[in-house]
């Protein structure tokens, strides 16, 4: 092993507890390999996130307002006085993590958990929340040059949480904005 080989190694292990880094890290060390070239080497600006599923449709979130995905967690705990979309605590960890159901929050349905139900976490500083949503799709890459500022059209009542979209070919990504929808008053009252 040389010297540089023993350095990216290094490297890796001190990303062993932080596993969303580690994979971004693994990530962006095989495009460099498959694409053959150097990591300084330029490239067309892109945009990564994370693809969902929500009521029949896909949605996109900003990686970077994406913290983690989680199955549905085993023990749900209820919280007396709060609204019904708010599923309840989950011990994750050691930490406990409000779940809520979005699409119910959004006035669109319920959530039922099943297989593929999943929970993402909302890396914000001061609103920990899981958000509950029927299937995680997992990263999608697009150029920046194929955002749209204007939101497209969606069943789901969720307009005011768009930024915009990705449009390629005939598929249209709606962008949903974490950022907004936990910093909304809406979100922030969940007592009944």
């Amino acid at each position: 092993m040389t010297g540089s080989d023993s350095g990216a190694l290094e490297n890796l292990r001190s990303l062993r507890d932080r596993p969303f880094e580690l994979l971004k890290e693994l990530e962006k060390r095989s495009r460099i390999q498959t694409a053959g070239s150097a990591p300084d080497a330029p490239t067309e600006p892109e945009w990564v996130g994370v693809a969902f599923r929500m009521g029949g449709e896909t949605f996109l979130l900003a990686r970077e307002e994406t913290r983690e995905v989680l199955g549905f967690p085993p023990a749900v705990t209820r919280i007396p006085g709060a609204k019904a979309w708010v599923k309840g605590l989950a011990n994750v960890r050691g930490q406990l993590l409000p779940i809520l159901d979005l699409r119910q929050f959004l006035g669109s349905g319920v959530t039922t958990a099943g297989r593929n139900t999943r929970v993402i976490v909302v890396n914000h500083r001061e609103v920990p929340a899981g958000l509950m949503v029927d299937e995680v799709l997992g990263f999608r890459r697009f150029a920046e040059r194929e955002f749209n500022a204007a939101p497209p059209p969606t069943v789901i009542r969720c307009d005011s949480f768009l930024a915009g979209a990705f449009r390629r070919g005939a598929e249209v990504w709606p962008v949903f904005s974490l950022k907004t929808l936990v910093e909304s008053d809406s979100f922030l009252q969940a007592t009944v």
